[in-house]
């Protein structure tokens, strides 16, 4: 909730008259927020009857709970019912403005209120996830002992977000996007409601199409680009809502995106797996989707240049070369040009054959390393340019194996636990097909089988 919000829905307590009506200026997301759960759109498997949601709402369940999901899919509302809850004192806090102070004042009254009275507080925090550490455990005890019922409010993944000891006490409720249904069925309630549009205008179901689709599952976004259209047409005079007019009102679609967030890793995630199952059209959206959403196109040439060696590797040589040169693109000219690069180097990578045998193979090394699999350096290998290495071994019978026709020779250079051990197991696929026959041959000729 941005502050402009908290101005104007200030949550109302239990002991405060009802709240004034909703003026009529007031934006038409504001003026369309749910007043009961049977108003509410989506977030069906929550407000099922009997479901811990909504017997918190309706003041019959006693779990403090997190509310994670995208913006605009109705957290604030939500917590605006709680205040409805019988015989509870509702309490909401903002992450934006609020400090341990005001939590510990908080939470001194809520002890009082429940001595005296006998009362449970309801305290709600929105955007939880920016209380600092130190905040959020000031607030494990009363969670603890259900001195209040927290519901806490976050866009971002809690796990990444919410400190452990507080996380373990909260019921997490995961809210989803609004399908398209939900979306449609927002937008004409909109348009009829008398608090809304009030008939005034009328939707073309193109339209209606289109703010669907720049919605992308946020009801805020969809009222307010509703609102936006419909005053366009009110300014010419007109009665209809159709393309162009919701094309003049939206210039562009605000991507969901948070460098910092949940959908970061979401997306950047989804471009990955895509590279790597070969799907260059899907990798090609989630690439758009971060740089029209300003990611910093340097973080994207970084995951390319990973994916080249972990995904690609040997099945394609040229694959980390063309992630380097997107890399060098990027630090050479900057966007907006970069972006063919990285499309190039994108494109390249997920219709490149793949193999994950390097970093297997590094892996499995690694892992036996730290485990005590390391052994003496063979004495023939050992440096000798110094004195005294010939009083120690050090290189005595090494062979070159440049003094024989083929460059290869029979000779032990692991030490003697690992001798016979097969890190690298080229695939099939791509350029490994021929370094697999080749390093069968390679293997039986160094190991002498």
């Amino acid at each position: 909730m941005t502050t402009e919000e908290q101005g104007l829905f200030d949550l109302p307590t239990s002991d405060t008259p009802p709240a004034e009506p909703v003026r009529a200026t007031a934006p038409l997301a504001v003026r369309m927020r749910p007043r009961t759960l049977d108003e509410v759109v989506g977030q069906a498997h929550l407000l099922r009857p009997g479901a811990p949601l909504r017997r918190l709402v309706e003041g019959g369940a006693a779990a403090s709970v997190l509310l994670y999901g995208p913006p605009g899919t109705g957290k604030t509302t939500i917590a605006r019912l709680l205040a409805t809850a019988d015989s509870r004192y509702f309490v909401a806090l903002s992450a934006l403005s609020s400090g341990v102070k005001e939590l510990r004042d908080v939470i001194s009254d809520a002890r009082r209120r429940q001595d005296r009275q006998n009362r449970q507080t309801v305290l709600f925090i929105d955007e939880v996830h920016r209380f600092s550490k130190t905040q959020q455990d000031a607030l494990l005890g009363a969670v603890e002992d259900r001195l209040v019922l927290l519901v806490a409010a976050t866009t971002e993944n809690p796990s990444f977000s919410v400190v452990s000891p507080l996380l373990s006490r909260l019921l997490v409720l995961q809210l989803q996007s609004l399908s398209e249904d939900e979306l449609r069925d927002l937008l004409r309630r909109a348009v009829t409601d008398q608090r809304g549009l009030d008939g005034s205008v009328s939707l073309a179901p193109e339209a209606e199409d289109a703010l669907v689709r720049l919605a992308a599952g946020d009801a805020r976004s969809a009222l307010t680009a509703l609102e936006a259209s419909a005053d366009g047409v009110a300014h010419t005079g007109g009665t209809v809502i159709d393309v162009p007019a919701v094309e003049r009102a939206i210039a562009e679609v605000t991507v969901r995106y948070d460098r910092q967030g949940d959908q970061h890793h979401d997306i950047i995630s989804a471009f990955i797996k895509s590279i790597r199952g070969s799907d260059p059209d899907a990798a090609l959206h989630y690439l758009a989707r971060m740089l029209v959403a300003g990611e910093d196109p340097r973080f994207v040439a970084r995951r390319l240049l990973v994916h080249a060696s972990e995904d690609v590797g040997l099945a394609d040589p040229t694959a980390l070369q063309a992630a380097v040169a997107a890399a060098q693109t990027v630090q050479l000219i900057g966007m907006p040009e970069a972006r063919l690069a990285l499309a190039q180097a994108t494109v390249h990578l997920a219709l490149a054959p793949k193999s994950n045998a390097v970093i297997v193979g590094i892996d499995e090394a690694m892992a036996e390393v730290r485990a005590g699999a390391v052994g003496e350096v063979p004495a023939h290998l050992r440096y000798s340019r110094y004195a005294g290495a010939a009083e120690l071994n050090n290189a005595v019978g090494y062979r070159y194996p440049h003094r024989t026709s083929e460059g290869v020779l029979e000779q032990q250079y692991p030490p003697d636990a690992l001798v016979g051990k097969d890190y690298y197991r080229p695939t099939q696929h791509g350029g490994e097909r021929t370094l697999h026959e080749r390093l069968t041959k390679l293997r039986r000729t160094v190991r002498g089988e």
